[in-house]
């Protein structure tokens, strides 16, 4: 990362409380009599969370499901990106692109880890309780300098069973390093990690392959040799992910019941649509 990048994520990430409060952070857009903007819920995260393009489809992140279940006040902003760590995303200046969209009161949901074990990339790679937990504050720190509430999210688990159908735990040290962190800070924790890997106990090694990107040869124009993906999603994982952060939300106390919705009815996996774009 440049000098430049670097002092210009520095100079945001230490703002001031007072700017926050000016009227050109408190509302949307520019100028012109819309009102304030709706709150929003900001998700930093990488590919288990992503919008996809439709060259993509049916790849889905579980952030593309999210606005299913929360109230049509709330708005989403889906700044997560496919193979970003909690480092790449911050020295590639996407942690300012993000705040500089975070109001007073937005919720911005962080969740990373997938890519942190890449350790062999020094691009990404951290270590758990050392440079990842640095990285993980300075999203705490940009938060709340915007008078915003940060949200730890462990990661989601990857399908992993053993011979037994024992769901396997993937994420090392990780989740561990995230819920101490959360606990130091005094932050809001989301254990995603812990919440699915007990959904694919219970759902077993057959009853997850519908929720992975499991294709058959031809199944998908865009995966005409089909796919055998144990990390990412097809529209009933990013679902039923999508549904478990919610239900964590409300749980934590992070959002009251009057800001959800469907926690407990059915999500067509025909709702989901994927951008034109890459």
């Amino acid at each position: 990362m440049s000098i430049t990048r670097r002092q210009t994520a520095t100079a945001l990430l230490t703002l001031p409380l007072a700017l926050a409060a000016t009227p050109a952070l408190a509302h949307g857009g520019g100028g012109g009599g819309g009102g304030p903007r709706p709150r929003t819920v900001h998700i930093a995260g990488d590919s288990t969370a992503a919008p996809k393009p439709a060259s993509a489809a049916p790849e889905t992140g579980w952030g593309m499901a999210l606005p299913f279940f929360l109230a049509p006040r709330l708005r989403v902003a889906n700044h997560a990106v496919n193979g970003r760590s909690s480092k790449s995303f911050i020295e590639e200046g996407r942690l300012v692109a993000l705040l500089a969209d975070v109001r007073p009161g937005d919720l911005v949901l962080v969740q990373f880890g997938h890519n942190d074990q890449k350790t062999e990339d020094p691009a990404r790679g951290t270590d758990p309780y050392t440079t990842y937990q640095e990285y993980l504050r300075q999203y705490v720190k940009g938060a709340r300098a915007r008078r915003a509430r940060p949200v730890l999210v462990t990661s989601v688990e990857r399908r992993r069973f053993a011979a037994d159908g024992t769901a396997l735990p993937s994420l090392g040290a990780y989740p561990a390093a995230m819920r101490a962190l959360a606990a130091e800070e005094g932050v809001p924790l989301l254990d995603l990690q812990a919440l699915s890997l007990a959904r694919w106990q219970e759902l077993g090694p057959d009853g997850t392959e519908p929720y992975f990107l499991w294709l058959a040869p031809g199944e998908s124009p865009n995966h005409p040799e089909g796919a055998q993906d144990n990390t990412h999603f097809r529209p009933a994982g990013a679902v039923e992910v999508a549904r478990m952060t919610a239900r964590a939300l409300l749980d934590e106390g992070v959002l009251p019941a009057r800001d959800l919705r469907r926690l407990d009815a059915p999500v067509p996996a025909e709702w989901i649509s994927w951008s034109g774009t890459a």
